[in-house]
């Protein structure tokens, strides 16, 4: 079923009725791994205008943007979401209304709302998987980073076009959305493997193309994505392979919003309860890595893409319970996403088209000039 639909509930008129929870509708929304935040977030402020009380221009947008501002806090990483509350609200406060009946405007608004999140996602990834054919030319070996749908379905496409591809996959850690990719591209019997996000270097010389996704780019042309992309792209750069970027043009980001970056690693210090750490448990952590170390030895380089291997992969990390080395308090000390310079990107493949960064910056410019 469509994101929103006709079929949607609708409150009734029962005096012990809940108010509207946009933040409980968009979770709900996301339960669907097909559907991007942005669009999520577009559809769930769309539920809230056709919910909505509001009986003057100035209330609707006051609606709004609380209901933007509570699903920004409810999220962990509220980058791409923002993109898409931002892009809405903008869309109500410039649209002008052409007659004086408010509550017709107010319907107006959700048709255009409910056509877009029911259009959009499936009509863009389409036309930008055809652009990205483009680039992946037949026994290519691409790179790619953590996961994303719009770069799936690029693969997809090239595979169903019968371009013989292989795919190096890393982990993504600390989400590990990697092996989605890698269970993704098995089940289209496209051969891949899955390596750490530190065999990047390593690995860049036995690859054609890096390709990546992005959760949303900003005026600078530079773009936002799942941490380690920034990485990626300086390695890419620095060992000449091209290094392409997919993007939905209708999900800009405005540089003003860089601040929900604002998580940096602390300085490394005494903990406040333990003292110097030189416990017992930090010597057998380092036993039992040196241990994995020498027993992976023998493979010392990461074997051509193949069907047979993400699942050896997988026991390699998993298996020997490094994947959780981790604590979650040093989990949540380190960063979800970073930003990549427009100097380290080859070319933008969006829905409008292929673009270089500078392209891209001049097309948000024009967006969000007043």
């Amino acid at each position: 079923m469509s994101p929103l639909s006709e079929s949607s509930e609708r409150p009734t008129s029962s005096p012990t009725q809940q108010p509207f929870d946009v933040l409980h509708f968009y979770k709900n929304l996301l339960t669907d791994e097909d559907l991007p935040m942005p669009i999520a977030a577009v559809a769930s402020l769309t539920e809230l205008v056709d919910r909505s009380s509001a009986q003057t221009m100035s209330q609707l947008v006051h609606e709004l943007q609380s209901g933007a501002d509570k699903l920004k806090r409810g999220t962990a990483n509220p980058i791409s979401l923002s993109a898409g509350c931002d892009l809405f609200v903008r869309y109500v406060t410039t649209t002008r209304q052409e007659h004086g009946d408010f509550a017709l405007y107010k319907r107006e608004i959700v048709e255009q709302g409910r056509a877009y999140v029911n259009q959009l996602p499936t009509e863009s990834r389409s036309k930008i998987s055809k652009f990205a054919l483009g680039f992946i030319q037949d026994d290519a070996v691409i790179l790619t980073h953590s996961y994303s749908r719009v770069v799936m379905q690029a693969l997809l496409a090239a595979h169903r076009a019968r371009k013989r591809i292989s795919v190096y996959v890393t982990e993504a850690r600390p989400r590990s959305l990697g092996v989605k990719t890698v269970a993704s591209l098995e089940r289209a019997q496209i051969p891949c493997t899955l390596i750490f996000d530190t065999a990047v270097a390593y690995i860049m010389d036995k690859v054609d193309l890096v390709l990546v996704g992005s959760e949303a780019v900003v005026e600078s042309g530079g773009l936002i994505n799942a941490v380690g992309t920034a990485g990626l792209a300086v390695i890419a750069k620095d060992s000449g392979r091209p290094f392409y970027a997919l993007f939905l043009r209708h999900f800009p980001l405005n540089q003003y919003d860089l601040p929900y970056l604002s998580k940096y690693l602390p300085v490394p210090a005494q903990h406040p309860s333990r003292g110097l750490q030189t416990p017992n448990a930090l010597l057998s952590r380092a036993s039992s890595i040196a241990s994995l170390a020498g027993s992976a030895h023998a493979v010392a380089v990461p074997p051509a893409p193949s069907r047979d291997l993400p699942r050896a992969a997988m026991g390699l990390l998993h298996g020997t319970g490094l994947a959780n080395g981790m604590t979650k308090e040093q989990m949540d000390q380190n960063p979800e996403a970073d930003y990549t310079r427009p100097e380290l990107i080859s070319l933008v493949v969006s829905d409008v088209g292929i673009l270089t960064p500078q392209g891209v910056s001049g097309y948000l410019v024009a967006v969000f000039a007043d």
